[in-house]
């Protein structure tokens, strides 16, 4: 059984400029979850705490979370847990196109 292991977070837009990264390693325990994920992320990079997580420390409505691909909302939101060879992307609000 693993007890630790380190999960892989892929950043994008302007989450990636913040952070100065495009993906950051973090260190995780067997059964954390999402939002202890985020927790290690935004330690490892305080800029990215503003841009994640609103005033009263929700996780921000237009900020999405991608567990391999699937949106974590479907799932069980910051609570989904993880597991080994699992990875996070998460994107912020993007605009832009031809209006």
């Amino acid at each position: 059984m693993i007890d630790f292991y380190i999960m892989k977070v892929r950043l994008f837009a302007t989450l990636r400029q913040v952070a100065g990264a495009k993906e950051v390693e973090v260190d995780l325990e067997a059964g954390e979850t999402v939002g202890h994920a985020l927790e290690r992320l935004v330690e490892l990079r305080p800029n990215l705490k503003e841009r994640i997580f609103d005033e009263k420390g929700d996780l921000r409505r237009s900020i999405i979370i991608l567990l391999k691909g699937r949106n974590t909302r479907l799932e069980d939101g910051l609570d989904t847990v993880l597991g080994e060879g699992d990875y996070l992307a998460i994107f912020p609000p993007v605009a832009g196109g031809k209006g």
